[in-house]
């Protein structure tokens, strides 16, 4: 007696499929589970042994072996109970095994039979429809799920349901999709008084997708500004959506089987470790920067993180993804996230403060801020300083209402711009924001009017930038112009990209 149920394993999002082989055959009584498993895979025996038993089932005194195929990867997590009880009810004749050849299972089982939820539901089921097979999983990951399209998805609440379904006695409905409630607060950019430079850095970051540096002293807004970044950015499409679903389902951190519509905004504290930030770990997960993509990864107090951590971004900044090397394989993650760095100029917090700053001045600024690496800072387009707002200015200015809507649809606009100048000179390319864009197809889009040429060389003599810098500046360049309407670089935007260079900004 033999059968072989599919299902499927994850490394990094890609998913692999496995069989799920059961055999009966003579010999002493046990149940033998191999192929690799990890100590949740082995523990299934037990949790599926209870579930047939809730059932009525019993396993025959003979020798069975269960095995996971390829034999040769490490099998994680607790999905496996569901393919490996089908197996067995396959295999025992209590299913007819024609029908569940036309399925791909995955789910955890409760001692009851109960069907509990389970991470990654969406890539298997994409992965599932992709081979014109059903799903079988849990009634909670079945919403999830049904974002992978047309597809026959099974979404029981309990294994005795399944069964009863395949009899034909009881009908499960298909699940309908269901998109995530939207966020019950807004942050508004109207709520911060004054900030005008900063607000307009924001709005620049936003409508290219640049990375942003908030260098100032405590309480002069940096973490308000940066919190309202989602709100002018555009939505996101249905593609990125599922993307961003597909990383929070993996990670565990989708509980409600809902199809994300929010962009992420992570702001990890600076005592997390490489593994937090970058992913991996004993069972490797996705990490901040990975859970950000799409989104804001918020870094508040830059300085006081690793220095590994921070120099771990380097590559993830540039690619737009991470890879997790491991001693049995290498797991690929999305990283396409807008970094937003908040600091102090030094320890305390008061460099530019005669009152208040400390005794170690220009010492302390300079060794606070040698934290952050040249190259690590050389990724960073627009670095800016933000002042402190006097009391009595916040106490007389009025808060303009609803300022993120009008900020929004001029980043959308701008947006629109470049996708679409994207699209004419490189079909099919996948360029959507400036920031993407390097080598050949930057010079393309980014015209120089003579006087425009002519600041940026003699800029690019005195201060020796380096080609990735020389990019930045032409990066940010186009964005002041999209702001604009304007398709040629002119002289004021390339004058205003070199003022957020990272030699404004140091002490």
């Amino acid at each position: 007696m033999f059968f072989s149920m599919k299902t499927v394993c994850f490394q990094g999002l890609e998913t692999t499929p496995i069989d799920t082989q059961v055999q009966i055959i003579p010999g002493l009584p046990a149940v033998i589970l191999v192929g690799l498993p990890d100590k949740a895979v082995t523990e299934s025996r037990e949790r599926v042994r209870a579930a047939l038993y809730a059932l009525g089932i019993a396993l025959p005194p003979k020798r069975i072996i269960m095995n996971l195929s390829p034999a040769d990867i490490q099998k994680e997590g607790s999905h496996y109970d569901l393919p490996i009880a089908l197996a067995l009810l396959a295999t025992l004749d209590v299913i007819p095994k024609d029908v569940l050849e036309r399925y791909l299972a995955l789910g955890e089982l409760s001692l009851s039979g109960s069907l509990i939820h389970i991470t990654g539901v969406l890539s298997a089921a994409l992965f599932a429809s992709s081979l014109n097979l059903g799903l079988i999983c849990p009634s909670s990951s079945g919403p999830e799920a049904a974002w992978a399209g047309d597809l026959e998805i099974l979404a029981p609440d309990n294994l005795l349901a399944l069964v009863n379904h395949f009899k034909g006695t009881q009908v499960l409905r298909p699940p309908t999709p269901h998109l995530a409630p939207p966020s019950p607060h807004s942050l508004d950019l109207g709520d911060i008084r004054g900030q005008e430079g900063a607000k307009r850095a924001l709005e620049i970051a936003a409508a290219g997708g640049h990375h942003l540096r908030l260098i100032g002293p405590p309480g002069a807004g940096k973490s308000m500004l940066a919190s309202r970044l989602p709100g002018i950015l555009p939505p996101l499409s249905p593609s990125e959506a599922l993307s961003v679903t597909m990383i929070h389902s993996l990670s565990g951190f989708l509980k409600s089987g809902h199809l994300l519509t929010s962009r992420p905004f992570r702001d990890p504290h600076h005592s997390a470790s490489m593994a937090a930030i970058v992913g991996g770990g004993i069972r490797a997960l996705p990490g901040e920067i990975s859970l950000a993509h799409n989104g804001v990864l918020f870094l508040d107090e830059t300085p006081e993180f690793s220095p590994h951590v921070l120099e771990a971004l380097r590559g993830p900044l540039e690619s737009g993804t991470v890879v997790i090397a491991r001693a049995n394989a290498h797991l690929r993650y999305p990283a396409r996230f807008q970094l937003i760095c908040a600091m102090n100029p030094c320890r305390c917090g008061f460099f530019d403060d005669l009152t208040r700053g400390c005794t170690r001045r220009p010492l302390c600024g300079q060794t606070y801020q040698s934290r952050l690496s040249g190259p690590f800072l050389d990724r960073i387009d627009l670095h800016v300083w933000v002042e402190a707002v006097p009391v009595h200015e916040m106490a007389a200015s009025t808060r303009e209402p609803s300022e993120s809507p009008q900020v929004g649809s001029r980043v959308q606009q701008a947006r629109d711009q470049q996708r679409d100048r994207f699209e004419r000179m490189s079909p099919g390319c996948g360029l959507l924001t400036n920031h993407q864009a390097d080598g050949a197809i930057l010079k393309q889009i980014c015209p120089l009017s003579d006087p425009a040429y002519a600041l940026l060389q003699k800029t690019v003599e005195v201060l020796k930038l380096s080609a990735r810098g020389y990019h930045r500046v032409l990066r940010v360049s186009r964005t002041l112009a999209d702001l604009d309407g304007s398709e040629s670089l002119e002289r004021q935007h390339v004058a205003e990209a070199l003022s957020y260079r990272p030699e404004k900004t140091n002490p």
